[in-house]
């Protein structure tokens, strides 16, 4: 069971990962859509909510692959610590 994440543990991390999608689909539609009733704007809107989406998405990604970076050097430096990590010979 070890490193396993329980059912109601996946189910509120679902639910947190909707919420975060949802509020972020709000905001790109808030800041992307002003005008339903120029037809010719439609690519516009489109244009402006893949880069707003794009944009977050990237920072995500970022944030995550830096949150993994602290933690492996967090790790190593524990490990260090506790003299775990081999020496060089």
């Amino acid at each position: 069971m070890a490193g396993q994440i329980s059912e109601s543990d996946q189910i509120k991390q679902f639910k947190e990962f909707i919420g975060t999608c949802n509020k972020r689909t709000e905001t790109c539609f808030l800041d992307c859509v002003k005008d339903f009733t120029a037809e010719k704007s439609i690519q516009n809107r489109l244009t402006c909510s893949e880069h707003c989406l794009q944009k977050y998405l990237k920072m995500t990604q970022r944030i995550s692959m830096r949150f993994q970076e602290y933690h492996i050097q967090q790790n190593e430096a524990l490990a260090a610590k506790a003299g775990l990590l081999g020496r060089p010979h």
